[in-house]
């Protein structure tokens, strides 16, 4: 087996959250401030880590079926995981950064046994794969992050490529995360969403005006239009607060309210939402954090 493990970071949705289920374009990025790598127990005790052994079966079941679609050596995995072996992280969970994501680009990485030579629609498919384990079902695109460690921009249509970010010069304002303080679980947020879908004149508005602005965020973001940049993530926070409310935990919904009427600062959701992380966007960070002073909040991109 493979010696050391890497470590591999998480990841932040800048931009595509739900306008993706309906095939608008989604940019995102590994962040370094949370990271994962599997570990062998200290004290050397073989404590069996229950999630890690969940994972194992769901995949050794898929491979005696023969629907695993790529090489994965269980046996060795299995053997580590009653060694002690568990993912040491420090990503949060159900805070929308990827703590499982991570997790499985790190379980392939170090147990597939064709982890060289992929292009990045077999990796997405092997990860979309594994991560079902968590969520039921998956795109794939949180652990491809983490374990090509580069922003990924998906298209419209539905081609995936890894980006490089514009190189901004360190102003005075950027985007930033706030810390809701609170877990959340996805699929019932996206279930919401889909059931809503269900009206035609919601299904609409969404198709028509939300694809619209999420993608005009990241063209102008990726342009390094920053003043572009504003007025569409101005309109996308309107937009969010509008249509996707429950989605907005109740105790930040007069913050965001608050932002859209003062301009200091402006915030979105940072994916699925109902908790995790907002993403903010603020052209004075010394403003936006005095009136955010009772809330976490860090720094992510500055221009």
């Amino acid at each position: 087996m493979k010696g050391e493990s890497r470590t591999f970071n998480s990841k932040v949705l800048l931009f595509g959250e739900y306008s993706v289920i309906k095939n608008s374009m989604a940019l995102s990025i590994p962040y370094s401030l949370f990271e994962g790598r599997l570990s062998f127990r200290k004290d050397q005790s073989k404590v069996v880590d229950q999630e890690l052994k969940a994972l194992c079966l769901y995949l050794k079941k898929l491979s005696n079926k023969n629907e695993l679609t790529f090489n994965f050596d269980a046996q060795s995995f299995e053997f580590d995981i009653g060694q002690g072996l568990y993912f040491d992280s420090t990503i949060p969970q159900g805070f929308g950064v990827g703590s499982s994501g991570a997790l499985c680009a790190a379980v392939f990485d170090r147990y597939s046994k064709n982890a060289e030579g992929n292009d990045i629609q077999s990796l997405k498919t092997y990860f979309a794969q594994m991560e079902g384990h968590f969520h039921g079902s998956s795109s794939g695109m949180d652990p491809l992050i983490s374990y090509l460690n580069r922003a990924t921009l998906r298209q419209s249509n539905g081609s995936i490529g890894t980006v490089d970010l514009p190189r901004f010069n360190e102003g005075n304002g950027g985007l930033f995360l706030l810390n809701t303080g609170r877990s959340r679980r996805t699929e019932p947020l996206v279930n919401l969403f889909l059931e809503k879908c269900k009206s035609e004149e919601y299904n609409q508005k969404i198709e028509n005006q939300l694809l619209t602005i999420t993608d005009n965020c990241i063209t102008t973001f990726l342009e390094g239009q920053i003043e572009e940049l504003y007025t569409e993530f101005k309109k996308l926070s309107e937009f969010q607060f509008q249509e996707l409310s429950p989605m907005i935990p109740n105790l930040f919904q007069d913050i965001w309210q608050k932002g859209l009427s003062d301009d200091f600062f402006q915030l979105k959701l940072c994916g699925a939402g109902g908790g995790g992380f907002l993403l903010g966007m603020t052209p004075n960070f010394e403003k936006a954090s005095h009136i955010l002073q009772s809330f976490e909040i860090r720094p992510l991109i500055r221009f």
